[in-house]
């Protein structure tokens, strides 16, 4: 017999305490505001919406500030006119956001800050100007001489994300078999949660299975549908100490557990690819917290692709590894649904802001833990799964969210 598991003390751990969110728009709307002007309101916005202000903020972590390519804590504590003791800017792709969190987290708990605003402005970054170099990237993650890509991928076309995911897809079919139909209720699903955010990028625009399934192929098995939606956007979240979280206007929700899995950078290089690092992230979020995935009231998954949700559900142990179809099958995904999943919408009815993307799953699930959902707020929820999904399923967070008593 085995020892239960110790529940970690909420009141000692830090917390979310707000957020903001811009509305998702068309990639097709250029907006006024560069990405550092952007980051500064959206760093104001989430304040305000907990309740603080600047005077409060003694830490920053930032991503996505593209009027400089270095710096950037630095960069945005001058634009706001902030002295800070912590700068984060974690380098981890789909992951970056759920880093920033669990880094700030582990700040604020070691006492190197108590009030640190992690923020990801969601433009994508500038086109280069026409001869720059950096137009022979083809889609690769380096495109410099000595690279692995340079090298190895793009002679052979080994390119974007897109064909990786495929490849993914295709290994799994080939070693637990492939159902369509499955991956077109999860989109399913979520679109149904869509429809209920009237922020999402497919808001009013309801979608059955057959649609999904009769979407254009675009690289073998993955359609249209099943593919991340690009927009604009931007995200920030406050995490604060308990101290701070006191005197915050809503619930604090509390970061109970994370852990972080780097496996590889580019797929072929990869033991087993369908043995993900969000395995061990997740049983070390899981362990931190003293909770099981069995205890959570939804979880908040990264969709860059169906099949990427796939193998999260089962890496961070919500089914069994090659069970992850039946599970589609035998749950409701949808908000109000028995295994709310994405409940925003997902980066497949939302949008993906960029990097941003990521942390819309932070945020929505900070908003269900805290009952500030609306019209999609989980009954009793108290509990969230939370991962993010950089690269190529080479860079993977996991985090435990758990509402807590301000």
């Amino acid at each position: 017999m085995t020892d239960a598991p110790v529940t970690r003390d909420l009141a000692r751990c830090a917390a979310i305490v707000g957020a903001a969110e811009y509305p998702a728009r068309r990639f097709s709307e250029v907006p006024a505001a560069n990405s550092l002007e952007q980051a500064a309101d959206l760093a104001l916005l989430a304040l305000d919406d907990a309740g603080l202000t600047l005077a409060d903020v003694d830490g920053l972590s930032v991503r996505g500030i593209y009027v400089t390519d270095q710096f950037l804590p630095a960069t945005l504590a001058e634009y706001l006119g902030v002295r800070i003791g912590y700068g984060g800017a974690p380098d981890l792709g789909g992951a970056a956001a759920a880093g920033m969190v669990w880094r700030a987290a582990a700040a604020i708990e070691r006492g190197v800050a108590s009030a640190i605003v992690c923020v990801y402005p969601g433009n994508y970054p500038p086109a280069p100007p026409p001869g720059d170099r950096q137009q022979r990237s083809f889609g690769a993650s380096s495109y410099l001489p000595g690279s692995p890509q340079a090298e190895f991928e793009i002679p052979y076309g080994h390119l974007g994300q897109n064909i990786p995911y495929a490849f993914i897809a295709q290994r799994y079919a080939h070693a637990h078999g492939y159902d369509p139909e499955a991956l077109a209720r999860l989109v399913v699903h979520q679109r149904r949660s869509a429809n209920a955010n009237p922020h999402a990028i497919f808001h009013g625009e309801p979608l059955t299975e057959a649609d999904v399934l009769a979407s254009r192929m675009i690289a073998d098995p993955l359609r249209m549908l099943e593919i991340v939606r690009p927009i604009r956007g931007g995200t920030a979240v406050v995490v604060a100490s308990p101290e701070v979280a006191r005197r915050t206007r809503h619930r604090p929700v509390a970061i109970s557990g994370y852990g972080e899995g780097i496996a590889h950078k580019s797929p072929q290089f990869a033991r087993d690819i369908l043995d993900p690092p969000l395995r061990e992230a997740a049983a070390t979020a899981f362990a931190m917290a003293g909770l099981t995935p069995g205890d959570m009231a939804g979880a908040q998954i990264y969709d860059c692709y169906t099949i990427a949700v796939l193998m999260a559900l089962e890496a961070a142990g919500f089914c069994a590894p090659g069970a992850g179809f039946g599970f589609l099958r035998g749950h409701d995904m949808s908000f109000a649904g028995d295994f709310p999943l994405n409940t925003n919408g997902g980066q497949l009815g939302y949008g993906q802001a960029g990097g941003a993307g990521g942390m819309t799953h932070v945020i929505e699930g900070y908003r269900q833990a805290a009952g500030r959902a609306g019209a999609r707020q989980i009954a009793g929820c108290d509990t969230m799964f939370v991962s993010g999904n950089g690269g190529i399923m080479s860079e993977q967070v996991a985090l435990v969210l758990q509402g807590a008593t301000a």
